[in-house]
């Protein structure tokens, strides 16, 4: 009978347990890490509950590259004030902003702190998803109820157990092969 050392044992094991965490790292209950729930503080305090809530501006308006391209961008300070260069409000910094701009003064873009995050490994094509549900729809399936959000928080896990689930949906009949979203 041969035996063998406690640490050839765990040498001999580890390569295997790797593997298990790296498979199971997507899966639903192995959510650590993927910022549910993450606000972080932005440069502006931008009420999504007030523009796409009260005052009913639609997620494309803001965000139209969503519908364009893979990504969604952050609006340009230029969207702002088509609204702000008119309307004055109870935010010292946009109005500061909007007569800065009605000034004919170059502005710096907002730095927005990024709320919903990706590994550099994955691809999320909001247009797919934007042309095949519709906005506000396929927005509110990744991002929640964000017109009722004062301060935007990442909504769901975004893990990749939690997007397969998704796409096995039968009503949404999305491919689930792993260059869906790795290349």
């Amino acid at each position: 009978m041969v035996s063998h050392s406690p640490s050839f044992v765990c040498r001999a094991l580890m390569p295997a347990l790797v593997i298990f965490l790296l498979l199971t790292s997507g899966c639903e209950w192995g959510t650590i890490g993927y910022n549910k729930g993450y606000a972080p503080e932005q440069p502006i305090a931008f009420s999504h509950a007030l523009h796409a809530g009260t005052y009913k501006v639609q997620c494309l308006y803001c965000h139209s590259s969503a519908e364009r391209s893979m990504h969604s961008a952050v609006p340009s300070l230029n969207i702002c004030m088509n609204c702000h260069k008119v309307l004055t409000t109870q935010n010292e910094t946009m109005n500061q902003m909007a007569m800065d701009y009605n000034q004919g003064k170059e502005l710096k873009p907002v730095a927005w702190v990024k709320v919903h995050m990706l590994p550099d490994h994955v691809k999320f094509n909001h247009m797919a998803h934007v042309q095949k549900f519709g906005a506000p729809n396929a927005c509110h399936k990744c991002h929640g109820p964000v017109e009722s959000m004062e301060k935007v928080y990442q909504h769901a896990p975004l893990s990749m157990g939690w997007c397969v689930n998704c796409h096995r949906q039968p009503e949404h009949q999305a491919p689930v092969a792993c260059s869906t979203c790795h290349y």
